[in-house]
């Protein structure tokens, strides 16, 4: 089944695997995406993935989440993004673009004072954060509006808004992060306002995706059950494919967990991905952990998740799905140490473990 075609809306991917969005930070200081992005996704796309989605693309400048993060925050940068749809289309590819904005949890060195839902002075966040004035809410809304009008101007299939990972719209829908008294205090208003502003800028039968954090993981924060409830309305808000992943990740659920090995340890996610399948008939994406082509297709036949999403597999072997497809391998190689993040700035996302001993 991995290699069967699948459908999110209306776009049609070719088989069931997905590159999940992964800060690629292969941008320079203004967000205009470096060459070596432009050949990242074309390697992914000759690997044989049915959808790239991009590393998260900052909506506005006080949304960026960290230095050389790509921006969809200014109109002037249609057209080197279109240079990068353009790229993977030759290659017979498909690609969305994750929408995003930081919130509090912008780093230092790239906004000095974050805005949050509520005021924070640091306990949640990388630094203390001042709170969105319900103006200020107003327009970040309307900038998401505006990325994705953006991304669709550029040739993107697609867009993913970013509710995962303690970023912004994950922030607004946690107890933890979202105290306020005013009517943003209703924490499912903001992503739906969000959904409103993407799909009215858009039209209604443009892909628009959604990453969830269906889950906290904290002591106060947003339960499984909590997120299933507000993901049985995603239907209803025009939103065409969800994927599942954390909010807050916290000491008993994390979104990366190291040193997979054994099947029994993929698919870590996989208990979340089976409450969001009771609350909503929007096709599923599944990720955590999947290394070995098994556990991906029994997620699939069990009918849990309609598609299977990856991300350091991907960085370690961008052509993993074609290897898969022709049986040349079962499983990725990957070690899961989680050595893809630069340790300096001009590096990118790349892989620094030492091949398997019974690799070339």
């Amino acid at each position: 089944m991995l290699f069967t075609p699948g459908l999110i809306g209306t776009l049609e991917l070719p088989n069931r695997l997905i590159r999940s969005a992964t800060a690629e930070k292969m941008a320079d200081p203004s967000g205009t995406p470096l060459p070596r992005l432009s050949e990242l996704y074309t390697e992914l796309a000759r690997g044989g993935v049915g959808l790239i989605i991009t590393g998260h693309l900052y909506i506005s400048n006080q949304g960026k989440c960290h230095p050389e993060m790509t921006g969809i925050h200014e109109d002037r940068l249609i057209p080197s993004l279109k240079t990068l749809t353009e790229i993977v289309h030759q290659e017979g590819g498909r690609v969305v673009a994750q929408l995003n904005h930081g919130g509090g949890n912008c780093s230092p060195d790239s906004v000095d004072q974050p805005l949050a839902p509520s005021a924070d002075p640091g306990d949640l966040y990388k630094q203390s954060a001042r709170a969105f004035t319900a103006e200020e809410i107003e327009t970040v809304i309307s900038a998401f509006g505006d990325a994705a009008r953006r991304a669709k101007e550029a040739g993107f299939d697609g867009v993913q808004v970013h509710a995962a990972h303690g970023y912004l719209v994950s922030q607004f829908i946690s107890p933890l992060s979202n105290r306020r008294e005013d009517r943003w205090g209703d924490r499912s208003r903001f992503l739906q306002d969000v959904c409103q502003a993407v799909r009215s800028q858009v039209g209604e039968s443009y892909p628009v995706l959604i990453k969830f954090g269906i889950a906290d993981g904290k002591i106060g924060g947003l339960t499984a059950q909590q997120g299933a409830e507000i993901l049985s309305q995603f239907e209803g808000w025009g939103l065409d494919g969800v994927e599942i992943s954390t909010g807050f990740s916290g000491d008993r659920i994390r979104s990366i967990q190291k040193g997979i090995r054994r099947e029994q340890e993929e698919a870590y996610l996989l208990p979340l991905v089976k409450k969001a399948r009771e609350a909503t008939p929007l096709p599923l994406i599944a990720v955590g952990g999947f290394r070995s082509r098994k556990v991906m297709e029994q997620v699939l036949l069990g009918g849990w998740a309609d598609f299977i999403s990856l991300s350091r597999p991907l960085i370690r072997e961008p052509h993993l799905p074609r290897l898969l497809q022709a049986g040349e391998v079962s499983a990725s190689s990957c070690l899961s140490a989680n050595n893809c993040w630069p340790e300096s700035r001009g590096e990118g996302i790349a892989c620094k473990c030492p091949p398997l001993p019974d690799q070339d």
